[in-house]
């Protein structure tokens, strides 16, 4: 889709192997994107995260910051597989597709983008990654322990990023206004970090649960991408208006 994509892909399929890691290959992916490639803005939002999950830990503000790493290693660990795949061609979540595929179409503004990167991480990756950071720390997910707790205290920091950039992105992919009146605040109204994290969790623990049963764990799975694909597509309608790149 665009001429830097194995650029991108050279990037994307090294395994990070810590906070660290993971910001230096969201930083060779924003390098390498241009502004009108939707992709961008995901990832610019994503580090931002992820660079105040960092701050956190190197200031000892979780009870247990070596899970909370583990578990930003894992989490990333996913957007970078599914980035690989798509560009190598392969079949990954149909709630990345939607992104992937949606990345060059200028009349959607960076916002949009940005939170259907964020849907699809957080609804249908981050069950996976709590539980493979409980598999690799011999842990279990369950609410109102001391990592649950830690979980959740970043929800207030999220939501205060995830603010301000409905604030900076909210213009074309392009860079040029949106209309007077729009309905892309509804849209973005109706959406909840908060609110998916919980969910994400509660998911992991069902998925934790029915490892037993890999047959219904692959179905549920395949349940939550369909679910989260509609939310992304839904995210990512054209706004109306689009008349051309501004010239």
């Amino acid at each position: 889709m665009f001429a830097y994509d194995p650029v991108l892909q050279a990037a994307a399929q090294k395994q990070p192997q810590s906070v660290a890691e993971v910001l230096q290959t969201m930083a060779a992916i924003d390098t390498a994107c241009v502004d009108g490639d939707g992709l961008k803005w995901f990832n610019w939002l994503y580090r931002r995260v992820t660079q105040a999950v960092e701050a956190r830990i190197a200031a000892g503000g979780f009870a247990d910051s070596a899970w909370l790493a583990e578990l930003d290693v894992q989490f990333a660990r996913l957007y970078f597989g599914a980035l690989a795949s798509a560009l190598r061609g392969q079949t990954c979540a149909g709630c990345w597709q939607a992104l992937f595929e949606r990345r060059n179409q200028a009349a959607i503004t960076r916002i949009q983008f940005a939170l259907a990167g964020i849907n699809a991480h957080i609804n249908h990756d981050l069950p996976q990654a709590i539980d493979a950071t409980c598999e690799i720390t011999k842990t279990t997910p369950q609410h109102n322990d001391q990592r649950y707790n830690d979980y959740t205290t970043l929800n207030a920091t999220l939501d205060r990023i995830i603010d301000t950039a409905k604030q900076e992105l909210r213009v074309r992919l392009l860079g040029d206004a949106l209309p007077a009146a729009s309905r892309l605040e509804d849209t973005l109204a109706a959406w909840s970090v908060s609110a998916a994290r919980e969910a994400a969790w509660r998911n992991a623990e069902i998925f934790w649960n029915l490892r037993p049963v890999p047959a219904l764990t692959a179905n549920l799975m395949n349940t939550l991408d369909g679910l989260t694909t509609l939310t992304s597509k839904t995210l990512l309608v054209p706004v109306p208006g689009w008349t051309g790149p501004p010239h």
